[in-house]
């Protein structure tokens, strides 16, 4: 409860810091749309000379476009922005104003910097989801909404993790800002189907980069396409990968140098 309330009240400043500048609004809103409009132009020209997409109908990748959206949203209001702030904290020195404050210092970095508008990225992705689940209908039950579900929230837990751990390595680097740009263009790639990907760059984008356990692992439970090995792999990787990151944290800040060492 002490950290719901928490959320609460940096959620509230970061909705009265954002009101201050409402212009941010209509161009998040463009934004959005217009990355929206890039995923679709691209699925009507490849669906305009074929009818499927490595075994992938144009309402399930409808899916996958929805599912991006969402965790993309989801990461890009809160934990990038918060950890972005936690890097620079690193970097001048003034962690140390974090560190003394009594709640978990980890927490406290993922939570801080709430960036309300992109959460019309992720009422864009649910709208699409929805759209995509009307043409679905016929073929969704309840096992598979539960899986989604299940892998979406795995996917959510994966990502948060794998920039946590890119984030503490701001301890040994001076400034780490380009690592999530990188991050960033690599997600880019979430808007299709890892399976589509030539063999490398699934390896890459589902072990190294956790994107196909973000994007492609839910819609593939979504549409009855998801093995049980592959979602067992999400929960396993969601399980540990938090732990990872954790104990990679706490390593981080004993060897920090803030103002005060």
């Amino acid at each position: 409860m002490t950290y719901l309330r928490l959320f609460w009240i940096h959620l509230r400043l970061g909705v009265l810091n954002e009101l201050q500048y409402r212009t941010n609004l209509g161009v998040q809103l463009l934004q959005s749309l217009v990355g929206l409009a890039t995923s679709l132009l691209g699925l009507g020209i490849i669906f305009s000379k074929t009818d499927t997409l490595d075994g992938w109908l144009p309402a399930e990748l409808l899916v996958v476009v929805g599912v991006y959206m969402i965790v993309s949203g989801l990461t890009q209001m809160i934990v990038r922005p918060s950890l972005t702030r936690f890097m620079e904290d690193v970097r001048l020195g003034t962690l140390d104003f974090m560190l003394t404050k009594p709640v978990d210092a980890q927490v406290l970095a993922s939570m801080r910097q709430v960036e309300i508008w992109k959460v019309i990225d992720v009422f864009v992705g649910l709208v699409v989801l929805l759209l995509a689940i009307a043409r679905l209908g016929a073929t969704i039950g309840v096992q598979a909404a539960l899986l989604f579900l299940l892998a979406l929230t795995c996917g959510v837990v994966i990502i948060y993790s794998f920039l946590v751990i890119l984030a503490t390595c701001a301890f040994w680097f001076v400034k780490l800002d380009n690592i999530l740009n990188i991050f960033q263009s690599m997600y880019e790639a979430g808007r299709w189907p890892i399976g589509i990907y030539p063999p490398w760059l699934r390896t890459v984008l589902t072990f190294i980069v956790p994107v196909g356990f973000a994007v492609t692992v839910p819609s593939e439970g979504l549409t009855g396409r998801t093995s049980p090995a592959l979602l067992l792999g999400a929960v396993g990787l969601a399980v540990l990968l938090p732990i990872v990151a954790r104990v990679f944290w706490r390593f981080g800040i004993r060897h920090y140098s803030g103002a005060s060492a």
